[in-house]
């Protein structure tokens, strides 16, 4: 469903003035301003280094390593909606080698090339290994490739790359421009599940503004579940990619003021939800019906510092998204019909981050959304399929613990209706200077109407052994 006609101009507009924000670090650079090692007057020997053994073209490079094991470790049975019982046995779901490399070159004054990739060797026991027809697998995959001309004022970007544009980590109702990946529940961040797409991105800054501005030439969906693993669900029909009979783009602006002690973000865009839309086919078999919606969002975000308190808000309004009906009183020979609407949602996102002193942190966050006119576009014979409102709330502490090889994280994720839980303790200890392992429990809870029901009373234990080099 396209966008309304009325709107789409002046957001449009917005867009095209390209406007953004100040990181208000600004203020404590110019503080700097002259002051260098040269000035202090240190000796020049005190700075000597032995030389590298490093060949030249392998400096902008480092890799790291990682062994990863993870197993759903509680045999048990979860009841769904329709009543039946979902049984679990206990089974390894990760053995993965990964091999992650960076690449990162200031090859000229002004000039910045960067990149990153990752190879993964899919282990026996793994679930990608089962659904490969029990073979190991082997995937490769870009994650990140950009040049990138700075000057003074101004930064270019063009390439794989994300732009965030939420005060809040972790569940930000602003956090909808790169699309995502959940495979499995070693990936629980939207920071982790994010991915990079192809854009061009403009910054500019002064004094207390900077202004940013995006365009996405090939916008791209979110993948759907990988077969096997915990987030996949058998569908009624076969879901293919999206077929691109047109051409697709994306854009957006943002301004940001830095004032003292806060920032205050105006944003718009012209986006199409990362999330494809399917639909039954035609005839009642084959390939769904798949939908690219586009739509349009405003944004305002804040926060405020108060000593060791930062208070973040997000707000989003989107224009046009897509949600799913039944029609009971339809002809259809099948019983009702499904049918979509088009309709309006606001959502907010209120945060706090506190340091509790210099190793410990902690941060909460909480996100409600509403669809505005959906009542208005139901006849009396019509039933929306997705709940009205719907939240969520996110709770996170982290401790850098002697003298910081060692990190102890702890995460709790709820829905507001406590209709499903997930909470992971997780600790990173550095053996040597390359060498780190992490140990993780992850146990989740969701009620049989949720849509996590088949990871109810899970509990799942891992590790990954890293080698950085």
């Amino acid at each position: 469903m396209s966008c309304s006609k009325v709107f789409r101009p002046s957001v449009l507009a917005l867009c095209c003035t390209f406007v953004c924000v100040n990181v208000g670090a600004q203020d404590s650079l110019d503080s700097l301003d002259g002051l260098s090692f040269d000035n202090i007057g240190f000796d020049d020997a005190f700075f000597e280094t032995e030389p590298s053994n490093t060949p030249a073209w392998l400096e902008p490079f480092s890799f790291r390593l990682s062994q990863q094991i993870y197993a759903q470790v509680n045999s048990h049975g979860s009841e769904l909606a329709d009543g039946s019982l979902y049984k679990k046995t206990a089974k390894t779901e990760n053995n993965r080698l990964s091999l992650l490399t960076r690449y990162q070159n200031p090859f000229a004054a002004g000039w910045l090339l960067q990149a990153s990739g990752q190879a993964k060797i899919y282990w026996p026991g793994d679930y990608e290994y089962r659904a490969n027809d029990r073979q190991v697998d082997t995937e490769f995959r870009l994650n990140e490739l950009f040049v990138q001309r700075s000057s003074n004022d101004n930064s270019l970007k063009l390439g794989a790359q994300t732009v965030v544009w939420g005060e809040n980590i972790g569940n930000s109702v602003l956090d909808v421009i790169n699309t995502s990946e959940f495979r499995d529940l070693t990936i629980i961040d939207i920071e982790d599940a994010r991915l990079n797409q192809w854009l061009l991105v403009w910054d500019h800054f002064d004094d207390n503004r900077q202004i940013s501005s995006f365009i996405n030439l090939y916008p791209e969906f979110n993948p759907p579940p990988v077969r096997g693993s915990p987030f996949f669900f058998e569908p009624a029909f076969n879901l293919t990619d999206y077929r691109r009979d047109k051409a697709l783009f994306e854009l957006g602006s943002q301004i940001r003021w830095s004032i003292a002690g806060s920032d205050l973000s105006l944003m718009g865009a012209y986006l199409y939800e990362n999330q494809l839309h399917y639909s039954p086919p035609s005839n009642g078999v084959g390939d769904a019906e798949t939908t690219a919606n586009d739509y349009l969002l405003l944004g305002v975000s804040a926060n405020r510092a108060i000593g060791k308190l930062l208070l973040n808000l997000d707000i989003a309004y989107s224009h046009d998204i897509l949600v799913d009906a039944l029609w009971s009183s339809s002809l259809s020979a099948s019983g009702p019909k499904l049918i979509t609407l088009g309709v309006n949602k606001l959502g907010a996102t209120a945060g706090l981050e506190y340091a509790i002193n210099n190793d410990q942190n902690i941060m909460v966050g909480v996100s409600a959304e509403s669809l505005l006119n959906s009542s208005d576009k139901l006849e009396s014979d019509q039933t929306l399929l997705a709940d009205s409102n719907t939240g969520n709330a996110l709770l996170r502490y982290s401790n850098s613990m002697r003298n910081g090889d060692a990190q102890l994280a702890v995460t709790i994720q709820s829905a507001l209706d406590a209709a499903s839980l997930l909470a992971s303790v997780s600790l990173n200890y550095t053996l040597t200077d390359n060498l780190a392992i992490m140990s993780q429990i992850i146990a989740t809870r969701a009620a049989p109407d949720s849509a996590l029901a088949v990871l109810d009373e899970d509990v799942r234990m891992g590790m990954t052994l890293t080698w950085s080099f």
